[in-house]
């Protein structure tokens, strides 16, 4: 029997390389990322809940920052060093510490960071962070099976598509979308990991 891992939602992790900083998020922070609400609409197309008006991104804010006080996921602020400014956030959610697995997900960044590799600096931080230091032997991820750049961006970091979870949730427009499932295992991390450095080493050479 496996010993159960151990994961304190009350301590502040923060992750950083010379890239990105990931701390935690909190209520404070609708002031550094409501400007996106506005200023890039499109972000939000897939998200489950409506998020257009001020009110609506703050109450986001809010569930996130009370999901890591009952436990059951850990949401970090994503602040850009290239051009010096949050630009998004992503979390650990639905942690099973008997389980050994949680979820990856809930993550958005500002479209000027796309291509530029912040997601994959982004992305080592938080699965070592996953794999190396709590121990998951699995992290799942899942998308709004119509979102195709999601998917594309998930496969490409080496997770695997696992199969499709049909009419599966509600969605802002009051329709259901069907889920697609990938996941990363712990087995599989050193390989993956390896890809990642050489994909980062290959872009801060492209800068």
């Amino acid at each position: 029997m496996h010993p159960k891992l151990v994961f304190d939602t009350t301590i502040d992790v923060i992750l950083e390389d010379e890239r990105v900083l990931l701390r935690p998020m909190v209520q404070a922070d609708v002031a550094n990322l409501s400007a996106y609400v506005k200023d890039e609409p499109t972000l939000w197309k897939y998200a489950l809940t409506p998020i257009v008006t001020a009110q609506e991104f703050e109450q986001y804010i809010a569930t996130a920052v009370e999901t890591r006080h009952l436990k059951s996921a850990y949401p970090f602020i994503v602040f850009d060093k290239l051009q010096n400014k949050y630009v998004g956030s992503t979390r650990f959610y639905d942690i099973q510490l008997e389980a050994s697995t949680t979820q990856l997900g809930y993550t958005w960044y500002s479209e000027k960071t796309w291509g530029t590799g912040l997601n994959e600096h982004c992305k080592l931080l938080l699965l070592s962070f996953a794999f190396e230091t709590i121990g998951f032997e699995r992290v799942e991820f899942r998308a709004d099976n119509r979102n195709k750049r999601s998917i594309a961006a998930m496969q490409k970091i080496g997770c695997t598509v696992e199969g499709i979870l049909r009419n599966h949730l509600p969605t802002s427009d009051g329709t259901r979308r069907d889920s697609i499932v990938l996941s990363m295992l712990k087995k599989e991390w050193p390989t993956i990991k390896a890809g990642f450095l050489a994909r980062i080493k290959m872009l801060d050479q492209n800068k």
